[in-house]
């Protein structure tokens, strides 16, 4: 096989970024990009690899029973989605199946769609997966934009998303995921950087200015905060008060700020941030708990399915009003503040320090006093946290990172011992490799698996696990 061969082949499965996966029949593994699961398509070859080769899609020759037409005419150059092609019903099999596969291929455990099969050969502890949540309408609910601003190959100022696998800017006209409002923002910003004639940034040559453009909206407040992220001193974006004006006709403008990030590096915030009107934050709102949001805040994009996700995983957690709970990786409080309505005593735990004094003021915003935040590690704090008799833990409630639980804060679980350990996953391999090192302790068993779809039309999904207890 080499590049730039033609093949023709049949779509079996879909990949963690939305490409195609098939065979050819002397058994050759390749990843379609923009083919679906289903799909019988003519392909030419972009990349041989050892042991499985890429391939990018010509033809549709056999369209899948679930392929749909695109809503969006950038839909495949973007890399925001990658399964807008796909039937919604099967995004949220698709999703579903993923769990199952990774916890049975990286975490060994019998996990099962049916009724839960016996343990056999290397796979332990039976498990059902349950269907995946899905949202009544897919669109429109992304409560956060993050648009890099740049040039196209005309060499015309463009705000959008980068397409996908590079840093090549897809001019951003209306994002059907996000609100309208974000192409209203996007467009007054960069009519203003044309008439000042301000420059855009090159990540190349770390030249130019305006960076990025970073907008929030409270989706059920209607708050709007827009922060422009700038390479370069708040005065070198010249006549900003012409563009705070501009900006401020939106109605529910609540938070107009500059970021000062003169790094070369992809990380989009920087460390100084300058308020340029109103409030340094939005408000939004979870269930009936409110929750103040800044342009660092970690705030789930998705605020409709995020009351469901917090809502099982307070499910899973069974509390009676009795129970101490500790939230490792809590962020800005908002699973923290959940779980305070119903126990005890809530501790949580968050690495940055911005974070937990945002935890801090949402626990005084809620009048949920039973609630105590520290600046830490989590594998770091734990330990110390263990020191304290009143503060044993009954259950304990981790949303790691990616990359998942550091291997020190699973032994300290181990050692804690809480009745019930409820885990909350963004990414399904790190999930089932966290869940078989506590299942081989012998000490817990999993009990539930619920997957959740915080990110329609895009490959990614949140699981909620539910570990209890072996009695001795």
């Amino acid at each position: 096989m080499n590049k730039n061969d033609i093949i023709e082949i049949a779509i079996t499965d879909m990949g963690d970024d939305g490409e195609g996966i098939g065979k050819t029949r002397d058994g050759v593994v390749f990843f379609v990009k923009d083919a679906i699961v289903g799909d019988f398509v003519r392909a030419v070859v972009t990349k041989v690899m050892k042991n499985f080769c890429y391939a990018k899609m010509l033809e549709v020759l056999k369209p899948s029973p679930d392929r749909v037409s695109a809503r969006c005419a950038v839909a495949r150059a973007c890399g925001g989605c990658q399964f807008q092609e796909l039937d919604y019903a099967s995004q949220l099999r698709l999703k579903r199946e993923k769990v199952i596969r990774k916890l049975r291929h990286i975490g060994h455990i019998a996990a099962c769609g049916d009724e839960p099969e016996e343990a056999s050969g290397a796979l332990k502890n039976p498990v059902y997966v349950a269907p995946t949540i899905g949202m009544d309408s897919p669109w429109r609910y992304r409560n956060k934009t993050q648009l890099p601003v740049g040039y196209d190959r005309e060499n015309k100022l463009v705000a959008g998303f980068y397409a996908g696998r590079t840093h090549a800017i897809i001019a951003h006209e209306d994002c059907l995921l996000a609100d309208e409002g974000n192409t209203q923002i996007a467009n007054i910003v960069l009519s203003h950087m044309e008439r000042c004639r301000i420059s855009a940034y090159d990540e190349i040559s770390h030249t130019g200015l305006v960076r990025h453009l970073l907008i929030r909206k409270g989706y059920f407040t209607g708050q709007w905060m827009v922060c422009i992220v700038i390479n370069g001193r708040a005065k070198d974006l010249v006549r900003a008060d012409e563009l705070v004006a501009a900006l401020r006709e939106i109605p529910g403008m609540t938070s107009i700020s500059l970021n000062i990030n003169t790094k070369n590096t992809n990380v989009i915030l920087g460390q100084e941030t300058i308020l340029l009107f109103g409030s340094p934050y939005i408000e939004d709102t979870i269930g009936n708990l409110r929750f103040r949001i800044g342009p660092h805040s970690f705030f789930q994009v998705n605020p409709v399915q995020t009351e469901k996700l917090y809502a099982c995983a307070l499910d899973f957690a069974g509390l009676t009003g009795s129970e101490v709970v500790w939230d490792l990786y809590c962020g800005i409080g908002t699973i923290s503040l959940f779980l305070a309505q119903k126990a005890k005593k809530v501790y949580g735990v968050e690495i940055v320090p911005q974070a937990i004094e945002n935890a801090r003021d949402n626990a005084l915003l809620n009048s949920c006093l039973n609630t105590e935040f520290m600046v830490g590690s989590a594998e770091d704090v734990a330990p110390l946290l263990q020191k304290r008799p009143e503060a044993a833990p009954d259950v304990i409630v981790v949303d790691p990172p990616r990359k998942g639980c550091d291997e020190k804060l699973i032994a300290t679980m181990l050692v804690l011992a809480p009745k019930r350990i409820v885990y909350v996953s963004c990414d399904p391999a790190t999930l089932a490799r966290d869940l078989a090192a506590l299942l081989d302790s012998g000490e817990y068993r999993l009990e539930k698996v619920q997957p959740v779809d915080m990110f329609p039309m895009a490959g990614h999904v949140e699981t909620v696990c539910l570990l209890e207890r072996v009695a001795n």
